[in-house]
């Protein structure tokens, strides 16, 4: 006798009581970009609904992030000024730090994530100091280390180091633990792709590289092994939370990365997987809120257990229809 399957499929009670992987808005941190200037609030042409904000303008998005129940934000800045070093980056008067101040002062109980590296800063667009034409690795890694310190300094809830340089964890928990921040947690953008579906970030955020690319630090999108090792050096030096980054074309890495550890895994469904849905639902060719959710909960069910994504806003409505 076959098994009927069906039986459990009959009708949403049955279905909801089954269901194995579900949503919620904890699931969710927001990206918010945040910009110099006074009174902006510019909707990002890459991004639709995703808006470029002055400091003086983040309690709209504050107060909506608060109560959509969306419990974390990652935040990006966009500096005036941009120079070899990327000072702006760790100027405690920079503009993440000024960022984080104010929202701190609009939502405490916010929690704050601040992406960590130096790409929106420098004015050549790689993510470290360049020697010979080409991102130093060492040398890097104390600016990070000051990068993260003063984000923290400001009032930073936990750092976020997207760079992808070897031994960034460790660094960078050194200069925490030396500064008396022993208790700040890292996400570390453990497994992040030299990807083609960062695009439209690049625009939001104004870090095009100017020469070259990334791929001599970023991960070649043909290896899995390799970001098992990577993964595995994070949480040596001190990770809290592995990052895989992008996550749709990487579910399978996610997937063993949830299989080969007990950390915490964070997945960016990024901005060209974002843009992409955006893009179908504008011409008619899907329902934008059924893919949304469920590209979401594929990131999710694969064993994402935080899924940082620019339809947070968006999703936490959803759901709740």
């Amino acid at each position: 006798m076959f098994t009927r399957h069906r039986r459990l499929r009959q009708n949403e009670a049955i279905r909801s009581m089954v269901r194995e992987t579900v949503l919620n808005t904890q699931d969710f941190i927001y990206p918010i970009f945040v910009v110099e200037g006074e009174n902006i609030k510019k909707e990002i042409t890459s991004l639709p609904n995703n808006y470029h904000y002055s400091i003086d303008r983040l309690k709209e998005v504050i107060k909506e992030v608060v109560e959509a129940k969306i419990k974390g934000i990652i935040l990006f800045g966009i500096p005036e000024h941009k120079d070899e070093i990327g000072s702006g980056a760790f100027d405690q008067d920079g503009i993440i730090q000024r960022a984080i101040r104010e929202i701190k002062k609009i939502a405490p109980q916010l929690y704050v994530i601040t992406d960590v590296c130096m790409c929106e800063y420098t004015n050549h667009g790689h993510c470290g100091i360049i020697c010979n034409h080409d991102v130093d690795n060492d040398k890097t890694l104390e600016y990070l280390s000051k990068i993260a310190v003063s984000h923290v300094k400001a009032g930073a809830d936990m750092i976020a180091p997207s760079d992808m340089m070897d031994g960034r964890i460790e660094a960078i928990r050194e200069g925490l633990d030396k500064e008396g921040f022993k208790n700040i947690p890292i996400m570390s953008y453990s497994a992040k792709y030299c990807s083609a579906f960062y695009g439209p970030f690049r625009e939001a955020a104004d870090s095009t590289p100017k020469f070259g690319d990334r791929k001599t630090y970023q991960m070649d999108p043909g290896n899995i092994r390799e970001a098992m090792l990577e993964i595995e050096s994070d949480i040596q030096e001190g990770a809290d939370i592995i990052m895989i980054k992008p996550a749709l074309p990487y579910l399978d890495v996610i997937r063993l990365a949830k299989d080969k550890t007990n950390m915490p895994i964070a997945a960016y469904n990024v901005s060209g997987e974002y843009a992409m849905v955006k893009a179908a639902a504008k011409m008619g060719l899907i329902d934008e809120k059924r893919v949304a959710l469920e590209m979401l909960l594929s990131i999710k069910r694969a064993g994402s257990d935080m899924i940082i994504t620019y339809y947070a806003l968006d999703a936490s409505k959803w759901i709740k229809e």
